[in-house]
C-alpha cells in the first residue's frame, strides 16, 4: 500500500497514539513507502518516539456574584465662560452708552458650541464663536451682563457669573 507524505504524517500521528508498528520500504520505482505491515523482507521497522503532549488549561467558571462596582461614566467637559471686561461694578462714562464686552472660555468651545451675550436677560445679536461684543446706545442705569455657552439648538450649556455695569448718559429735561 502506497502512502503520500501527508498520509504518512497522519499515520504517524495515529500510530503514536496507539503505538502501532510502522514499516518503511522502497517500491520498484524507488519511492519510499510507509505501511503498518511489512511489504517484504527489505522493509525496516520505524521507531517512533513518544509525542509531546500538554494538558489543556483549566476551565475557569465565570463569577456569578453581582458586581458591586459602579459603572464608569465619562462626562464631556462643558466650557465655562468668564467675562473679562468690563469688570463687575464698572461705571460706563458719558458717551452714548457705547462699550465693549469681552469673555474667555475654558477649555475652549467644542464643535457646535457658541457664545451668546445677554444684557438684562436679552440676547444681543446672534450666538457666535467670538468672545467680543460691541454694544451701543445702551440706556442709562444698571445692567447685568452674562455670557452663555450654547449648543447649535440654542440650549444653554453653561453661564458666566453676572457682571453689573452702570451706564451714565445725559438726560434731556
Amino acid at each position: 500500500m502506497k502512502l503520500s507524505r501527508l498520509s504518512w504524517l497522519a499515520l504517524v500521528m495515529v500510530a503514536s497514539q496507539g503505538w502501532a508498528q510502522i514499516y518503511k520500504s522502497t517500491d520498484a520505482d524507488g519511492n519510499v513507502v510507509f505501511s503498518d505491515t511489512p511489504a517484504d523482507s527489505s522493509s525496516e521497522q520505524v521507531q517512533l518516539h513518544q509525542t509531546n503532549t500538554t494538558p489543556p488549561p483549566p476551565t475557569v467558571q465565570p463569577d456569578k456574584r453581582p458586581s458591586t462596582e459602579q459603572p464608569v461614566t465619562v462626562e464631556a467637559t462643558v466650557p465655562q465662560a468668564t467675562i473679562t471686561t468690563p469688570a463687575n461694578e464698572t461705571t460706563i462714562p458719558m458717551g452714548g452708552g457705547n462699550f465693549s464686552v469681552s469673555a474667555q472660555v475654558e477649555p475652549g468651545l467644542g464643535q457646535n458650541q457658541f457664545l451668546r451675550l445677554l444684557l438684562d436677560g436679552e440676547a444681543q445679536g446672534e450666538a457666535g464663536t467670538s468672545g467680543t461684543w460691541n454694544l451701543s446706545n445702551v440706556f442709562r442705569g444698571a445692567h447685568d451682563l452674562v455670557v452663555e455657552v450654547v449648543d447649535a439648538n440654542g440650549s444653554t450649556l453653561s453661564s458666566s457669573a453676572p457682571v453689573r455695569v452702570y451706564v451714565m448718559r445725559p438726560s434731556v429735561r
